[in-house]
């Protein structure tokens, strides 16, 4: 899975990072996101543009919006199966930047895992496939949710957890964020394991565990 990562670039430099694109002129470093918690994404909307959006999915039919909080990722392969992924898949997909991710590692005989902050080698942003939805309360206001999408893990993800979020590679931004309909079939093959050889990983202080915890501390190796 995918519960926590950092977006720690300023806006500039993600600017540079993804051409084409714009975003907010301000926002802070963040060393720690969590579930719940407002996240950059890129909806394929048409704007080619950058916004908030709240972490964990809220599906347009939710009763309420803390159904989100259960939904913060979403499995490749079932996508096209699950009812609160389904309609998103074939219409409303996003990219989320960020240019790191946490994964807790169990270890035999210790009770406490040992988190690990994973990022790319060229120490570069990138983007997670997500899916994004706008959910309408009964006052008439509205919450635009997003998720991330995981798949099987890579040679470097498979030790530390069974699960990875899906990195999409920048040639594949402009087929994520299509406006048309897409079908699982046509889209199934952008949600694969980033090549290991082009990550790398280190352990962490557990300060990472708590989300009140956030600060630039986090990503230093323990």
């Amino acid at each position: 899975m995918c519960g926590r990562f950092t977006l720690t670039v300023d806006p500039a430099e993600l600017q540079d990072n993804f051409t084409g694109y714009t975003f907010p002129i301000q926002f802070a470093p963040r060393f720690n996101i969590a579930p719940t918690q407002p996240v950059l994404a890129i909806p394929n909307d048409g704007q080619r543009r950058g916004d908030f959006f709240v972490w964990g999915l809220i599906p347009s039919w939710a009763k309420d919006p803390t159904m989100g909080s259960r939904l913060i990722n979403a499995r490749a392969e079932t996508l096209g199966e699950k009812p609160s992924f389904r309609a998103a898949y074939k219409y409303r997909r996003c990219l989320i930047p960020a240019d790191g991710f946490y994964e807790w590692k169990a270890v035999p005989g210790q009770k406490t895992k040992i988190p690990y902050f994973i990022h790319l080698k060229s120490r570069q942003p990138f983007a997670f496939a997500g899916l994004w939805e706008e959910w309408h309360s009964p006052d008439g206001s509205q919450i635009r949710s997003c998720t991330i999408i995981t798949t099987e893990p890579n040679e470097l993800m498979a030790t530390l957890h069974n699960r990875m979020p899906v990195i999409l590679p920048p040639a594949a931004y402009a087929e994520w964020l299509d406006t048309a309909i897409r079908t699982p079939e046509s889209m199934g093959t952008l949600l694969r394991p980033y090549p290991a050889d082009e990550m790398a990983a280190y352990p962490v202080s557990t300060l990472v565990n708590s989300p009140q915890n956030d600060r630039a501390e986090l990503i230093v190796p323990a």
